[in-house]
């Protein structure tokens, strides 16, 4: 029995109740549309008038201008990596080992500012570029050809919560759309069975919670739909089958509607839009997820059957990204796998929960642009590897010195970008020679943004919605688009 056949059409409920009753698995989608936040009214408009259009959320909107790639895969590395650890090698902090550092710096997160610590790690040239990449990535370092570094970015906040929205919405505190919702709000999708912004799960939740992949006042049909990478991919996928099932539950749910003396408007539209694309999840869904039809050679690049479970799940996400941009979906997010460390915030024990973490998505990460590569993928996605901010020199934590950490550091990290357009083999910005401040060339999470958007064809300052009073955009009223970075 479906969802639709529940529904007492006789009774007297609200059209909210209504659509509430019906949110059942996939259903929930749907009735998202319509009142997942009170916040989200304008988008909903949105989405109704392109609804009365003959079109859904995600129909293919055409780009402002001719942009360099149609997808999105963001390698979220949440945490905050070290940058002198991985790619921005600072070999003064050798000579300072031990020493307090001679530079005047702010207060860190817990004000536990120690001595310099050098890198565990040594750092080797890759490819024809000679692009240096620490001994953490040596997979990886094979395609330093491909890799836009950017060892210059900053961000405004020390604190993880904060750090993250900023991050993936360009605001603090919570409640705006994220970079996906906005990216799938401007482009659309080219997955006719599929969400336009899907997050690849792995077992960690952001700090911020699922907020970070929220589509604030855009309609809720743009926030992240999380997919698991093992195990059922989307949970309770269930309902009607049948087109005749579909058409007959679309017609009851108008009907209960008109009982109720209330308006058709393109809202409803818009929630049973969603319903359909729900129902065709379901078979998308099993047949997307199954990896077994995938080469042997294919899984053992990615390292799916890897002794190390973390690599192992890391790699599931990672092809189950490629398989979702080759189907169309606008925006895929991969965060981080757990290890057994709390991510990448290593205020003790770095060598240990670094190295546990680099190994966890090297071989994972590399294979994923070798294979968007060998399928003519790379040059239409953009890959954007970052965390929300990166980590102190200074040695944070007791004990001997393997079990030292880092301290948080938004002042200056390192990020890198492949495939769509971006230059590769080249490094830009840079931070002093402790890798404490970005000196040359600072980015903000702005700027990131609006380059990212231009790599799509979307002007940033163009991509707006209006709410509450003014038209709000992802960048608000700030970001440059970092052109130095584009082929």
């Amino acid at each position: 029995m479906s969802a639709y056949d529940r529904l007492p059409c006789s009774a007297p409920l609200s059209r909210r109740a209504l659509l509430t009753r019906t949110a059942n698995g996939f259903g929930a989608l749907a009735a998202g549309a319509l009142f997942g936040s009170t916040a989200s009214a304008a988008g909903v408009g949105l989405d109704a008038r392109r609804a009365l259009d003959g079109g859904g959320p995600f129909t293919p909107r055409a780009p402002h201008f001719p942009a360099r790639a149609k997808n999105v895969i963001f390698l979220y590395m949440d945490g905050g990596p070290a940058q002198m650890d991985t790619f921005d090698p600072k070999p003064e902090l050798a000579r300072w080992a031990g020493q307090p550092i001679p530079v005047d710096t702010p207060p860190t997160q817990f004000d536990n500012i120690g001595t310099v610590l050098p890198s565990y790690w040594d750092f080797k040239p890759g490819g024809e570029s000679g692009l240096m990449i620490s001994d953490l990535f040596p997979e990886l370092r094979r395609h330093a050809d491909k890799l836009c570094v950017v060892r210059s970015m900053t961000n405004k906040f020390p604190e993880h919560t904060a750090a993250n929205y900023l991050l993936h919405t360009g605001h603090n505190p919570a409640g705006r759309p994220s970079v996906g919702a906005w990216c799938a709000y401007g482009l659309g999708s080219e997955a006719k069975n599929l969400p336009g912004y899907v997050v690849v799960d792995g077992g960690l939740t952001p700090p911020g919670g699922i907020e970070c992949y929220g589509s604030g006042f855009l309609s809720p049909s743009y926030q992240g739909s999380t997919f698991r990478s093992e195990g059922e991919p989307v949970a309770h996928a269930r309902g009607p089958h049948s087109g005749t099932e579909r058409e007959a539950g679309r017609r009851r749910l108008l009907d209960a509607l008109d009982q109720r003396g209330e308006e058709r408007d393109g809202s409803i539209e818009a929630a049973l839009n969603n319903y359909e694309l729900a129902f065709r999840m379901q078979s998308a869904v099993p047949e997307l997820a199954d990896l077994g039809a995938e080469s042997a050679a294919t899984r053992e690049l990615y390292g799916v059957d890897a002794e190390f479970k973390p690599t192992a799940t890391f790699a599931r996400q990672c092809m189950l990204a490629r398989r979702l941009v080759e189907r169309g979906v606008r925006f895929v997010q991969v965060p981080m796998v757990a290890t057994g460390h709390d991510r990448w915030d290593q205020h003790s024990n770095l060598k240990k929960g670094h190295t546990d973490n680099a190994r966890a998505v090297d071989q994972p990460v590399a294979a994923l642009l070798a294979d968007l590569e060998s399928r003519g993928l790379l040059e239409s996605t953009v890959v954007l590897f970052a965390g929300e901010f990166g980590r102190t020199p200074m040695a944070q934590g007791g004990g001997s010195s393997e079990n030292r950490g880092r301290d948080h550091n938004p002042h200056g990290f390192s990020i890198w970008l492949a495939g769509g357009g971006f230059k590769g083999g080249h490094s830009f910005g840079a931070t002093d020679d402790f890798g404490y401040f970005a000196v040359d060339q600072p980015v903000e999470m702005h700027d990131l943004h609006a380059t990212l958007l231009h790599a799509l064809g979307l002007d940033h300052t163009r991509l707006t919605v209006r709410f509450d009073g003014r038209d709000m955009r992802l960048t608000d009223v700030f970001g440059h688009v970092q052109r130095d970075w584009l082929a």
